[in-house]
C-alpha cells in the first residue's frame, strides 16, 4: 500500500464528507493505492455515524472510536498502530488542510529519502491568540530541539516514512512535537513544505489556552526523556554534587571565621546566627536528595523492561 492518511476528529461531522471526497479524488488522480484511518476521539455530535457512512461507500476507509475524549496524541497514536502504507500522512479534519498537498508529500518521503516532512502554514487564518502562542512554542522548540529548519512544529499536515510512526509513542500534547520524538528515534532527514492553510469551514476550535501550558510542559518531558531515560543519574547526580559541595564549602567557611575570630580574641557571632549556616543547611540537604533521586531512578531503569530496547536501522 503507498498511502495511509490518518485523520483525528473530534466533533466534525460537517466537514467529513467533503474531506473523505476530496482525499478520493487526489488518490484516484494519482493511482495510489491507500487507506483513509478515522480516528473519532469520542464525539459528541454524529461524527462516528458519518464515518460508518462513508465507511459503507469507500472500503478505504477506516474508523476507530474512542468511548470517550483522549485528546490528539492519542488518536494519532493509535492511527499510527493501525497504519499500513509505505508512507503516512496526517491531516486534521477541519478543512484548512489542503488533500492536494499529498502527491508532493508523498514524493519527497519515498522518492527524495525525507523521514518526515512537516507543513509550514506560511499564511494563516487562525486568530491571533492562537499565532502568537504557536510562533513562541515554535521558536522555543526550535532552540531546544536544534531542529532550526522547521518553523512550525504543530502543522496537523505531515508525512512520514513507515518506520518513524511505528518507532515513536504519542501521548500527552505530544503531537505538537512530533519532529522531535523522531529526531530522538534517530530520524535525522526532518524537511518542511510550505503549504496552503484554508479559513475554518464548518464549527470551531476544539483546542483551548489550557494546551499550551501542557504543551510545554510535555516539552519538558521529551527533552528529559530523550536525554536521560536511561542515564539519570547523569542528570540528578552532578546537580546533587554541586548543591552538596555549595553546602560544605559555605559550612567550612563559617567554621574557620569562627576559629580565626577565637584565635584573634575578638567577638565572634555563633554558627547558626548566621543566615549562611542555614543557605548551607538547605543546600546540603538539597544535595542529598537530588543524588538519592538519581540513584533511585537508575535503579527504576535498570529493572524496566526496555531498558535495552533500542532502535536498530539495519542488519546485514
Amino acid at each position: 500500500m503507498d498511502i495511509s492518511v490518518v485523520i483525528p476528529l473530534y466533533n466534525e461531522e460537517e466537514s467529513l464528507p467533503e474531506l473523505c471526497a476530496w482525499i478520493k479524488r487526489v488518490m484516484d488522480e494519482h493511482q495510489f493505492s491507500y487507506e483513509i484511518i478515522m480516528v473519532d476521539d469520542g464525539s459528541k455530535d454524529k461524527s462516528w455515524q458519518v464515518i460508518q457512512s462513508l465507511k459503507a461507500e469507500n472500503e478505504h476507509v477506516t474508523g476507530v472510536r474512542f468511548r470517550r475524549n483522549y485528546g490528539k496524541s492519542a488518536a494519532l497514536n493509535v492511527g499510527f498502530a493501525a497504519a499500513q502504507g509505505d508512507v503516512v500522512i496526517t491531516m486534521d479534519a477541519d478543512l484548512q488542510d489542503s488533500p492536494d498537498e499529498i502527491p508532493e508529500l508523498y514524493d519527497r518521503i519515498k522518492n527524495q529519502g525525507a523521514d518526515l516532512v512537516s507543513g509550514w502554514k506560511k499564511k494563516r487564518y487562525d486568530p491571533l491568540t492562537k499565532t502568537i502562542p504557536t510562533k513562541l512554542f515554535n521558536s522555543v522548540t526550535r532552540s531546544m530541539s536544534g531542529i532550526d529548519n522547521l518553523h512550525d512544529f504543530n502543522c496537523g499536515l505531515k508525512a512520514y516514512k513507515k518506520d518513524v510512526v511505528k518507532s515513536i509513542e504519542v501521548y500527552g500534547e505530544m503531537h505538537r512535537y512530533i519532529p522531535v520524538l523522531a529526531k530522538w528515534a534517530g530520524f535525522s532527514n526532518i524537511q518542511e513544505q510550505v503549504v496552503q492553510h484554508f479559513p475554518r469551514k464548518y464549527g470551531t476550535t476544539k483546542f483551548g489556552p489550557g494546551r499550551f501550558v501542557k504543551g510545554f510542559l510535555d516539552l519538558m518531558s521529551i527533552f528529559f526523556v530523550g536525554k536521560f531515560a536511561k542515564r539519570p543519574m547523569h542528570f540528578f547526580g552532578p546537580l546533587g554534587v554541586i548543591s552538596f559541595l555549595i553546602g560544605i564549602f559555605i559550612t567550612i567557611y563559617l567554621i574557620i571565621e569562627k576559629l580565626m575570630s577565637i584565635a584573634n580574641g575578638t567577638a565572634y557571632r555563633n554558627v547558626t546566627d548566621q543566615p549562611l549556616f542555614y543557605l548551607s543547611l538547605v543546600a546540603i540537604l538539597i544535595g542529598s536528595q537530588l543524588f538519592l533521586t538519581g540513584f533511585i531512578a537508575e535503579l527504576v531503569s535498570r529493572n524496566g523492561t526496555d531498558r535495552n530496547k533500542y532502535h536498530i536501522d539495519q542488519v546485514i
